[in-house]
């Protein structure tokens, strides 16, 4: 499987589950709790939010994966989707941008902002890229938009 395969595979997934304007909504929502600091609504929108992409790339994506040789487990980042090993190697898609000083913890309510679809596959295509480079016989080049 080719990494252009792997991508458009990782892109339909998560259109079977959502569109990505569904997506950006539910980015934006916890944005807006986040900004607000509406902490009742941060904890009724952020569980489901991270579930959400971390059961995609957990069990809807997990055979394109294993035939990939990518390794899935359990994130390490409050704000990562899984993390996927190879080689090696490994990378851990986020889903918030870190905006914060090194050393400050992404636990806190401040100091990141939530990425939305287009900018979560982005950041996934990058790190897939990392994982997968060219030793591994695979191009890195971001598939259209679907």
């Amino acid at each position: 499987m080719t990494l252009n395969e792997l991508l458009a595979r990782l892109r339909a997934g998560h259109l079977m589950v959502r569109s990505a304007r569904e997506w950006d909504d539910l980015a934006t929502e916890l944005s807006r709790a986040f900004q607000a600091g509406d902490e009742e609504l941060i904890e009724q929108l952020r569980p489901p939010f991270l579930q959400s992409w971390r059961t995609v790339t957990r069990y809807v994506l997990q055979d394109d994966f294993d035939a990939a040789g990518i390794s899935v487990s359990d994130p390490s980042s409050a704000w990562g989707i899984a993390v996927l090993e190879s080689g090696g190697r490994s990378v851990e898609p986020l889903l918030a941008a870190p905006t914060h000083r090194v050393g400050e913890s992404m636990e806190a309510l401040d100091g990141f902002t939530v990425l939305g679809y287009e900018e979560t596959l982005a950041g996934y295509t990058h790190d897939l890229g990392r994982l997968l480079t060219a030793d591994d016989a695979l191009s890195v080049t971001t598939p259209p938009a679907a």
